[in-house]
């Protein structure tokens, strides 16, 4: 039953491998000359402590880093769309399940042996492009200030994000039979739980911290989301400007002059500055803030809740076939 469900989906698996070939043979003659240019600029610009530009435009000028990263982003969507989804529920809109079940293959087996076959094929394609792209985006990855400017697609979470979207399409496949519906219902799905996991849930996998800061004459200009972030390098979450109650506002509302009328004596210069201090010294930058230091267990994290999806969905799938299928 393995070989012929390898033979199904030979042609598909063929063409996905073949990408991934050439797509190594593209990084292994690029990334070279990325850490000749990481080495010979970037590491001794970093040491003086004042290359930032040189850095942002090293980290943003590869158009080909950011081709790569977007089709990683999506292809564990087109794993679900296009091999999880049809897999099971092709067999059945067209009937030709009945046909496997009727010869020596139990329900069980049958859909063991495409389940393991096309699921292992999706988690590898995957997990083999994201750890290419990681090994070849490295020296662009430590010219950034933050490793979790591309979470979504380094290292081992789209792992997780293959087994979860392939899961979710034999599931749809096995409760609608029909296949372009289903395709059409785990891509809604895959992207709805992508996105709720990665604004509402990841936030949360650790409390943040919080750091509150006075400010002084020269942050006078800070406003609202225009402040400077207080630590550069993080997972910033919020940063905002709160006045002496503890209310965010927009803007400082202190001034370091007054206005003087015709004939008036002029104030103390000195005093001026001293009441503009006292006034700035009520507001308060605040930042709250994952560190860096929280990177890989959040990448543990987030890949365990997808993979543990995956699992329960496909537990779900061989209840619902022995039970609800004939």
């Amino acid at each position: 039953m393995i070989w012929a469900s390898w033979r199904q989906f030979r042609s598909q698996g063929a063409v996905a491998f073949a990408a991934l070939a050439v797509v190594a043979v593209i990084l292994a003659v690029t990334g070279a000359h990325l850490v000749h240019v990481y080495d010979s600029t970037i590491l001794p610009c970093k040491g003086t402590g004042g290359c930032k530009t040189l850095i942002a435009k090293f980290a943003l000028s590869d158009g080909l880093l950011q081709d790569l990263g977007t089709v990683l982003v999506v292809v564990p969507g087109i794993v679900g769309v296009f091999w999880g989804a049809p897999l099971v529920a092709r067999e059945l809109e067209t009937g030709t399940f009945r046909l496997a079940w009727t010869q020596s293959f139990s329900r069980t087996c049958w859909l063991t042996a495409k389940v393991a076959v096309v699921g292992l094929a999706s988690v590898a394609v995957t997990g083999l492009f994201s750890l290419m792209l990681t090994w070849w985006s490295s020296p662009i990855d430590r010219a950034k200030m933050s490793p979790f400017t591309f979470f979504d697609h380094r290292d081992i979470v789209p792992i997780g994000y293959a087994a979860f979207a392939f899961a979710l399409g034999v599931t749809t496949g096995v409760l609608i039979r029909r296949m372009l519906p289903a395709m059409a219902v785990t891509l809604v799905g895959f992207v709805a739980v992508r996105t709720f996991i990665a604004h509402s849930v990841r936030t949360h996998f650790a409390s943040p911290i919080t750091l509150s800061q006075r400010l002084n004459a020269r942050d006078a200009i800070c406003t609202g989301a225009g402040c400077p972030p207080l630590r550069s390098g993080e997972f910033v979450l919020s940063n905002s400007l709160v006045n002496a109650s503890g209310h965010a506002v927009n803007t400082v509302g202190c001034t370091d002059g007054v206005r003087v009328s015709p004939g008036s004596p002029r104030p103390d210069p000195a005093a001026i500055q001293h009441a503009y201090q006292i006034c700035l010294a009520q507001y308060r930058q605040v930042q709250v803030y994952q560190p860096d230091s929280r990177y890989w267990p959040f990448q543990w994290y987030e890949t365990a809740i997808f993979v543990g999806l995956a699992l329960i969905m496909t537990g779900f799938c061989f209840w619902w076939v022995r039970r609800h299928l004939s």
